[in-house]
Order: C-alpha cells, then sequence, then structure tokens
C-alpha cells in the first residue's frame, strides 16, 4: 500500500458512501484510477465489506453490554454456531485472561439481556459489564502514513541522499535551512 491506497482507505473508513468523484479530488487522481485501486484494495483484502452505522438506541436498543464468558475448548463448536445465530450479538471475540469470549450485545430491556445471559450459562460462567457511555465509539483503524508510523521518504536527491518529509533534514542527519525566495540550503 502507497499513501494513495492509505488516504482511500481513511476516507472510506469515514464514510464508505464518499463518491469516487471526491475521493479522486482529493488523492489527485482520476475517478476510474481510483476506481482500480479500491478493486485491488478489495481483492487484496484490505476492504473487506462496506456498511451503515446505526444508532441503536433509535432503534429501541437502549442496553449495550459486554459478556465476558468461559467456554471450554471442547465446546467451542458447538458454540460458536450458537452465537453466530443471536441476532443481538454485535461482536464475540476469543480472548486470553480469565474468560474466554468477550461478547458486545445490545437488547431493548435488562430483562432481554438477563434472558440471553442464562442461556449463554449453558456453556459456562459469565461475568456482564453494562455500558454507561462511549467516549469512543467504533472506527476504523488508524492507518499511519507508512508501516513503521512515521512520514514515508519524499523522494531522492539529485545526489542519492533521501531527504525526510516535514523534517527539514535529509536522512543523513544534514541540516537544511529555506530561505525567504523559496530555496533550499544544505
Amino acid at each position: 500500500m502507497d499513501h494513495i491506497d492509505r488516504q482511500i482507505v481513511r476516507i472510506l473508513q469515514k464514510n464508505a458512501r464518499t463518491p469516487l468523484k471526491v475521493i479522486a479530488e482529493k488523492a489527485y487522481l482520476s475517478s476510474p484510477a481510483v476506481s482500480a485501486r479500491i478493486e485491488r484494495l478489495e481483492k487484496a483484502g484490505i476492504i473487506t465489506g462496506y456498511t451503515a452505522r446505526v444508532n441503536e438506541e433509535k432503534l429501541g436498543y437502549y442496553i449495550l453490554a459486554f459478556i465476558n464468558l468461559e467456554v471450554q475448548p471442547k465446546q467451542k463448536s458447538e458454540f460458536y454456531p450458537f452465537i453466530e445465530a443471536c441476532p443481538n450479538v454485535l461482536e464475540c471475540n476469543c480472548v486470553t485472561g480469565q474468560f474466554s469470549m468477550l461478547i458486545k450485545v445490545a437488547f431493548k430491556s435488562t430483562v432481554e439481556l438477563d434472558q440471553f445471559i442464562g442461556r449463554l450459562q449453558d456453556y459456562g460462567r459469565t461475568s456482564t459489564q453494562i455500558v454507561f457511555s462511549t467516549p469512543v465509539g467504533p472506527r476504523g483503524i488508524q492507518i499511519m502514513e507508512s508501516e513503521n508510523g512515521g512520514k514515508e521518504a519524499a523522494g531522492k536527491k539529485a545526489n542519492g541522499s533521501e531527504k525526510m518529509e516535514g523534517t527539514g533534514k535529509k536522512a543523513d542527519g544534514a541540516a537544511r535551512t529555506k530561505h525567504e525566495g523559496g530555496g533550499t540550503v544544505e
């Protein structure tokens, strides 16, 4: 992935319905070029799908909770189909620690949540946390400019030494100074 692919992914994570024309303008590419890049990112498995985010409360689901469940390894083959078929399960993760599953659920009432927990306890011990507020909601991964977390090199100078974008220094540590006329002295 280059910096343009990362920019496209960031745009689509914010709004998957962003028109190709808008993405193309932001990436300084043509719409067909953006379309080809998106198709390549999909084929590579980087973009795995497109969804709509909904407000659970506006749909009547006022209870958001995380349930820890202790499932024995031999029960997983029976548990996975069960949990996948539960419509109130937003997410289920196999985790390390005291419990083996972390399940995110949404229910219309605590009574419904309690009934669901009762069904889960057929598989093992549970511990439940009901969410009061969500200071940071679901979001996409924060894609860095390069895999090492820094900015990509801006390019090569004529003498072959790389310059580090935004630092005013060459990769070898030599200082650079900007002149009022717009030129740069090394």
